[in-house]
Order: structure tokens, then C-alpha cells, then sequence
């Protein structure tokens, strides 16, 4: 009997399955305009990415620490001189990305529902409890995974623990995502496959060279050319 070199695919979530990175920046552009009357916008864009830097490991990734710092950043903007009222719309801005509606990317509603018919699926995400389950289930696509992780970073740790209890262990799974930093470099490092599906807003941090001469790592235009790679797996 023939052992299956593929067992379990893990999914990232946001700008993966549907879109995210849009909604944040719709967002730091209001963001800006609240603060025009302080500093100009390239200027108070790098101060909140300064901020976002510093916060991750107090408030981690999602909705509610983008909003903290926010406010931080127009604290300091504004040398302490912000009006109540200014912060009270930035507060509203954050509520806001946390209703936004959720717009599944071309080709993802489909191979899903065919690929759950062979392998393990699991959702592999960073970001808010409440805000990706919201998301998951407006998604429409909770039925066709098997597990859902919702974790605070994702390091080669982070995919051992997980595919060594769901599936096959990790090699023999397969990691799928938009970020080379959290969802391919690490994913191969613990021993599975990685397939890059690049977007064309991935948030800046999450920026990192493409590990192209790792065997295990595989890149495609769109999610739609998921299934073919997996086919050349065997």
C-alpha cells in the first residue's frame, strides 16, 4: 500500500482566503486626514508603523492592538494636544474594521470544497479570537476545515505542534498563505511544504525574502492553481 506524501494543507486566513490588508488601509487613510492639522500623512504613517512595531508583543497581531496604536500614535503626534472628540472617531474607525464585510478571493470557495474531500484542512490564523471567527463564519467556508487554530504568532514551533496532532505530522503537511515571514519560511523550516500566493497589500512586516532554494517551497499566481501543485505531489 502506497503512503500518501500529502495528508494535511494548513490555510491562512486574512488576504489568503479573503481580504484584509484593504480594510486597514482604507483605515490609516482616514487615520491620516483626522491628523492632517498636525503633520503630514507619509509622516504620520511611519509613526504608527513605529508603533505598531513596538506593540506587537504587548497587544499582538489583529484590529484592537492597530487601534491602540493609533490612539498612542496621535498622542504623540500631537505632543498630548489631541481633542477628545479626535479620538472618540478613531475609536469609531476601529469598531468599524471589526464589522467590515467578508470578500472570499477568486477561486477559494472551490478548491476548498475539493480538497476537503481528500485531506485534512485546517485554518492556520493570527489576529482577534472574536474578529476571525466573525470572519469564518461570514465566510461560508467553516464547514470545509477539519480544525481551526487561531494562534498569537506563527513560528516552526507553532506548525509542529499543529500538523504533528492533526494529519501526518509536517511532512506531511502543507502550509498555504500570502505572507512569506509567518505562513512559507516557517512552515518549511518545520519540515512541510509552503505555497506562497502573493497579495498585492501584504502588510509591510510581514516582508521577507522568498526562500527559493528550499525544495519544499512552491509558488503560485492565484489560489486557483492550489490543486495542480498538490497533483505534482503525487
Amino acid at each position: 500500500m502506497t503512503t500518501r506524501t500529502l495528508t494535511t494543507i494548513g490555510f491562512d486566513a486574512d488576504d489568503t482566503l479573503w481580504q484584509n490588508e484593504q480594510y486597514y488601509r482604507l483605515t490609516e487613510a482616514h487615520f491620516t486626514e483626522l491628523l492632517s492639522d498636525f503633520a503630514e500623512g507619509p509622516k504620520i504613517s511611519e509613526r504608527l508603523l513605529e508603533a505598531e512595531k513596538r506593540n506587537l508583543r504587548h497587544y499582538g497581531f489583529g484590529i484592537k492592538g492597530f487601534t491602540l496604536s493609533m490612539i498612542e500614535t496621535a498622542i504623540e503626534v500631537t505632543e498630548g494636544k489631541i481633542p477628545a472628540a479626535v479620538i472618540a472617531r478613531i475609536l469609531d474607525t476601529g469598531r468599524d474594521l471589526l464589522s467590515h464585510p467578508v470578500d472570499t478571493l477568486p477561486h477559494v470557495q472551490e478548491t476548498l470544497a475539493a480538497l476537503s474531500e481528500s485531506y485534512l484542512l485546517v485554518m492556520i490564523t493570527k489576529g482577534d479570537l472574536f474578529d476571525q471567527e466573525r470572519k469564518l463564519a461570514q465566510s461560508g467556508l467553516g464547514d470545509f476545515f477539519h480544525a481551526v487554530e487561531i494562534v498569537s504568532d506563527k513560528t516552526a514551533v507553532t506548525y509542529r505542534r499543529i500538523f504533528s496532532r492533526i494529519g501526518g505530522g509536517p511532512e506531511r503537511a502543507m502550509m498555504v498563505g500570502n505572507s512569506l515571514k509567518s505562513d512559507i519560511v516557517p512552515a518549511i523550516a518545520a519540515g512541510s511544504y509552503g505555497v506562497f500566493v502573493p497579495h498585492e497589500l501584504t502588510w509591510v512586516l510581514e516582508h521577507v525574502e522568498e526562500p527559493t532554494g528550499a525544495p519544499r517551497f512552491r509558488k503560485i499566481e492565484h489560489f486557483g492553481e492550489l490543486r495542480s501543485v498538490i497533483e505534482s505531489l503525487g
